[in-house]
């Protein structure tokens, strides 16, 4: 199984033969660097480690995740993920040709966090009239 990392841009529209629309999400797909290779022989499975979004300035970089990244001599990177793969070496580049036209994916992703909130935001409620007579100003 290969894996690529990549980062929403946001989202637009695309019209069909027919002139049907349908929304889509334009998402910025690698590249990512192989940054480790795990076999089962060291670490008890077989894995690669992806890195994408290169970090520009090294002060950025904690101590611990600059000493992971000088081993293979290769920048700091943003996100770092781990894929069920051994074809890969450290330092290949995994792009969006690995992938064919037709190609089933999984997507996962990670919701912007918004932190402890109240039941308006949290669910999207409107609320009522807050004015004009009304008496239910913050009710759901």
């Amino acid at each position: 199984m290969t894996g690529i990392l990549g980062k929403k841009l946001g989202m637009t529209q695309v019209f069909d033969e027919k002139g049907v629309v349908t929304p889509v999400t334009v998402v910025e797909a690698g590249p990512c660097r192989v940054l480790q290779v795990k076999t089962q022989k060291s670490d008890g499975y077989d894995a690669v480690q992806l890195g994408f979004d290169e970090i520009k300035k090294k002060k950025k970089v904690n101590k611990p995740m600059t000493g992971h990244f000088k081993k293979p001599d290769l920048p700091p990177y943003r996100l770092l993920r781990e894929f069920r793969s051994a074809e890969l070496s450290v330092g290949d580049e995994v792009t969006v040709e690995r992938f064919q036209k037709g190609d089933r994916i999984a997507v996962s992703g990670v919701s912007k966090g918004k932190g402890f909130q109240g039941v308006m935001k949290r669910h999207n409620y409107g609320g009522g009239p807050g004015s004009h007579g009304s008496m239910f100003n913050r009710a759901p």
